[in-house]
C-alpha cells in the first residue's frame, strides 16, 4: 500500500513540476524618423508589451547617439517592439507603423534629415519579410502612388538599445516632447499623407488584425 501511494505521489509530483509554457512573444524592429515619436505612437497599441528606442542597420558594436546622428555609420534610429502575437499580429503592427511615417520620403522623416532618420522595416526572417512586402503593397495601393515607396525592407542585423535618457522620452519629458513633435511638423505631414482619420484604426482587409483571424 505504501509503495503504491509513493508511486502515485511520484507521478503527481512529475506532472505538477512540468514547466508552464510561456506565452509567445514576438519582436519587430522598425525605423521611422525620431525614435521618441515612434516609441510613443506604437507603445499604446493593444497587444504591445514594450517598446525600446535604439539603433539598427550598422556594423560597429555599441553605437552611441552622437555617432549615429553624425551619419556615416549605417545605423538608423529605430525601435524594438515586443508584442503578443495572440493579441496583435505583425501585419496589424505594420499597419500602424505605415500610418506613422511618411513613406514618400526616403531621405529622413519630417524635420529630421539624413540617413540616420530614413524609414526602414527590419525583418528577422522570411515570414516577416513576406508580411512586410505585403504591407508595402497595401500602402502603395491605398496612397495610389505611381512611384515606389521609400520605406526600405532590410534584414535585421542587431538592435542596440539607445542611451537611458532616450527611453520613454515622451512620458518623462512631456513638454519638451510635445514642442519637438509640433515644431517638427510630424502630425501635420502625416495628416497630409494619410488623411486626418488614417491613424485612427483604419484596417486593410487583405491583412488580418489578429493572427489567423482575418477581418
Amino acid at each position: 500500500m505504501f509503495k503504491a501511494l509513493s508511486c502515485w505521489f511520484g507521478v503527481l509530483l512529475l506532472l505538477t513540476s512540468q514547466p508552464v509554457q510561456a506565452a509567445p512573444i514576438n519582436q519587430a524592429v522598425l525605423a521611422g524618423g525620431c525614435f521618441w515619436c515612434l516609441e510613443h505612437d506604437l507603445e499604446k497599441l493593444p497587444g504591445v508589451l514594450d517598446v525600446q528606442s535604439g539603433y539598427s542597420g550598422g556594423d560597429k558594436p555599441n553605437p552611441t547617439y552622437k555617432q549615429v546622428s553624425a551619419g556615416g555609420t549605417g545605423y538608423v534610429e529605430s525601435v524594438a517592439v515586443r508584442f503578443d502575437p495572440e493579441k496583435l499580429s505583425y501585419a496589424a503592427l505594420l499597419r500602424s507603423y505605415w500610418r506613422n511615417v511618411d513613406p514618400t520620403d526616403g531621405n529622413g522623416q519630417f524635420c529630421d534629415r539624413g540617413d540616420s532618420y530614413r524609414p526602414v522595416i527590419f525583418v528577422a526572417d522570411a515570414s516577416q519579410r513576406s508580411t512586410a512586402e505585403a504591407s508595402a503593397a497595401a500602402a502603395k495601393a491605398e496612397l495610389k502612388s505611381p512611384k515606389p515607396l521609400q520605406v526600405a525592407i532590410e534584414p535585421l542585423k542587431r538592435f542596440w538599445p539607445a542611451e537611458d535618457y532616450h527611453q520613454n522620452y515622451a512620458d518623462l519629458n512631456t513638454a519638451k516632447y510635445n514642442f519637438y513633435r509640433w515644431s517638427c511638423g510630424r502630425d501635420a505631414r502625416l495628416d497630409a499623407v494619410w488623411g486626418k482619420k488614417a491613424r485612427k484604426g483604419v484596417m486593410w482587409s487583405s491583412l488580418p488584425l489578429k493572427a489567423g483571424k482575418p477581418r
